[in-house]
């Protein structure tokens, strides 16, 4: 069934008009602030907006693949004077109350949830997801505003801690923001991905400069509209607009500490310029995540957990299952039931809720999936399901896959398809499911299915994951906002979510107040003659009891 093109092309247009009625007024291009100074004149169209000196790029609808308008890239040259300027913004925004902060994120989540359909379509049309996973953006966003806003002030308030010598000396830590936080965002969840780790960030005291994926601009800035509305200083938070080989060192060049989700393969490159540049980074990098289908694993709840946990907008989540460990008692009804779902599931490329999956962001991304599935097959594997475009759906559709028989000559077998494809594995025991789970150097996400909370929870402290799902296959952890969320191995470097997504964004200062007498040999004390030698031997004794004492 073909698409109708121009009808889903007009309501994404409708939407981004109710979002942003002026979208290149947003993107930050010099030091002047959003558009620049022509943004501070109010745009006009036509050959005023084409005489920017900058290169314009066009933006796709991963939904149609028809243009959704044209960008300001900005120059290298001009990314210093954009960090200057949130710089000067940033000294404003440290000296504000916590309750003032609080009163805005509110007000922004006020925004998120009047403007959901909108942003629902903007989301489905520039990335191509299906609608209820494109429904779990807009309510992480609120989960987390409204986490960072009610909790901010307790988690970074001053802290007294336990001093150099008891009762003499009285400290206490304090938490100051960073500075200016850089957030390169990815093109798989571009609500999610651009704008939480940056709302707990400015609730920090800290300002952002966002690049987002070329892919995904508009969502990104449709971010910075709903902040702008909600009475956020206009340039707390900025968009910029480019290709990350070229912008991201100039941007680790001026930042104060770095935010990255993306591939393990350039988040080793920013961690490096970030060490060069001795400043903090943060990444959620890729993923070949794990799923255990125990022996004693509650079906059909099962079967239904692992359809969500595998092709969840359609495959294209760092979190999602690609590999799949099955106890072989349970194979042959998990299996067939399994298959059964998956190829019940609708494809859809349009903004209803029946869609259980959309078309892939796009060309390269599909190439990347059919290539996977192809020499898999070309090696022996078998496919149970899917393994086939659907061009009936979309350019870039492709069918849920399901495959046995994949080996480790297979490129699919250790890498990351990111992509509707899962490999599934018959396995006697948990110990062989753990070993073969833990075969990877990834470690961002696994899960297990079992009636036996006492087993899987033993089995899950021993895999190598930063997140460990019972009975859901990722939405459970990371919906989790006061647990930290992250990845161990080649999957990540620190955690959001909790109190380590938000710390992370400050530099700790601990303040010593020294009472009565310094830290030392005192000298003499009336009669008493304290000197280096007495003194050393005073606290020898004292040694001793430190291990009974703390």
């Amino acid at each position: 069934m073909a698409i109708d093109v121009e009808s889903l092309n007009a309501r994404g247009k409708a939407a981004l008009a109710a979002l942003m009625p002026d979208p290149v007024a947003l993107v930050s291009i010099d030091g002047c602030g959003p558009g620049g100074n022509f943004g501070r004149e109010g745009y006009a169209s036509g050959a005023l907006r084409e005489s920017i000196d900058a290169a314009w790029v066009c933006s796709y609808a991963a939904l149609t693949g028809s243009e959704i308008g044209k960008l300001p890239q900005i120059r290298v040259a001009d990314v210093p004077a954009v960090f200057e300027r949130a710089r000067e913004v940033q000294r404003y925004w440290a000296g504000t109350r916590f309750s003032q902060r609080r009163d805005l994120m509110q007000k922004f989540i006020d925004g998120v949830v009047h403007a959901r359909d909108e942003l629902l379509d903007l989301i489905q049309w520039e990335n191509g997801k299906n609608r209820a996973c494109a429904f779990e953006e807009v309510y992480d966003v609120v989960a987390n505003a409204a986490y960072y806003g009610r909790h901010a002030s307790k988690l970074l308030a001053p802290k007294r801690t336990g001093g150099a010598v008891p009762l003499l000396t009285y400290t206490r830590t304090y938490h100051h923001p960073k500075g200016v936080v850089a957030v390169i965002s990815p093109w798989n969840y571009p609500l999610t991905l651009a704008i939480s780790d940056a709302l707990a960030a400015i609730m920090a005291g800290n300002s952002i400069v966002i690049k987002p994926d070329s892919l995904t601009p508009y969502t990104a800035l449709a971010c910075k509209a709903l902040l702008d509305r909600a009475g956020f200083p206009p340039d707390l938070l900025q968009v910029i607009i480019g290709s990350g080989p070229a912008l991201g060192e100039p941007m680790i060049r001026e930042a104060d500490y770095v935010m990255f989700t993306g591939s393990s393969a350039t988040g080793a490159t920013i961690a490096r310029e970030a060490g060069e540049a001795l400043i903090g980074f943060s990444a959620e990098l890729g993923g070949k995540n794990p799923l255990i289908v125990r022996a004693d694993a509650p079906m059909p709840r099962a079967v239904r957990g692992a359809v969500k946990a595998c092709f969840a907008s359609s495959g294209q989540l760092c979190i999602s299952i690609e590999r799949m460990y099955v106890h072989t008692s349970i194979w042959d009804e998990f299996v067939p039931a399994f298959v059964q779902e998956v190829e019940a599931m609708k494809g859809a490329a349009g903004f209803d809720w029946e869609a259980d999956m959309g078309p892939l962001i796009g060309e390269s991304q599909f190439n990347k999936v059919r290539e996977h599935v192809e020499d898999a097959v070309a090696k022996g594997a078998t496919v149970l399901a899917g393994g086939k475009a659907l061009p009936e759906v979309s350019q870039y559709a492709w069918a849920p896959t399901v495959l046995t028989g994949v080996t480790p000559e297979m490129d699919l077998f250790a890498n990351e398809t990111f992509g509707p494809v899962v490999s599934l594995y018959r396995v006697a025991s948990d110990e062989a499911a753990l070993r073969l789970a833990n075969t990877t150097d990834y470690g961002l996400n696994a899960a297990i299915w079992s009636s036996d909370m006492r087993a899987a929870q033993k089995l899950a402290v021993q895999i190598h994951a930063g997140a460990v799902n019972i009975n859901d296959g990722y939405a459970a952890a990371w919906g989790s906002m006061k647990a930290p969320s992250g990845g161990m191995g080649i999957s990540g470097i620190g955690r959001r979510h909790g109190l380590d997504g938000i710390v992370k964004y400050t530099d700790a200062q601990a303040v010593a107040t020294q009472r009565l007498m310094h830290i030392g040999a005192p000298g003499r004390i009336g009669p008493l003659e304290l000197g280096e030698k007495k003194w050393a031997e005073l606290l020898s004794v004292y040694m001793k009891l430190k291990k009974w004492i703390g």
